[in-house]
């Protein structure tokens, strides 16, 4: 196989093709988010537990496709800025719940605006139907690849 064919045959891989531009819209929401002081994972942790108070840490990284070592990196700086608090289950030391304090739940009001502004770039972008599309595909394509597991 010569290297230019290699090359060539890897310019085209799915995955790299779906990390550059998942790369691209993460760094359109950041920059969108970026007034409320959060990243895109961020917020999305913060209305993950906004929406479902006191998850433990498998819980709310399954939730999200993570693994608990990620999720944990992920909360490192939230927790620091104390929006969330990380809670030992009274009934199971082992169990750890995550929830949102008073900051952190003032914040999702002032972050939301601005997570909808950057929904709505990106659709100006691709267009309404383009948007639908890729939607569509991408929840049929993950939970093809989920259930195939």
């Amino acid at each position: 196989m010569s290297k230019l064919l290699a090359a060539q045959e890897i310019a085209n891989c799915t995955c790299l093709r779906l990390r550059k531009a998942a790369r691209r819209f993460t760094q359109i929401y950041d920059e969108m988010l970026e007034p409320a002081g959060l990243t895109l994972p961020q917020f999305n942790l913060i209305a993950q537990l906004y929406a479902a108070e006191g998850l433990s840490v498998g819980d709310l990284a399954e939730s999200l496709f993570t693994d608990p070592t990620t999720l944990t990196r992920n909360l490192k700086p939230l927790i620091e800025r104390q929006l969330v608090e990380v809670h030992q289950a009274e009934d199971d030391r082992r169990r750890r719940a995550i929830v949102l304090t008073p900051a952190g739940r003032g914040l999702l009001p002032i972050a939301y605006p601005l997570w909808r502004k950057a929904q709505s770039h990106v659709e100006n972008l691709l267009g309404e139907n383009e948007t639908a599309r890729l939607n569509k595909m991408l929840d049929r394509s993950l939970d093809r690849l989920t259930s195939g597991v």
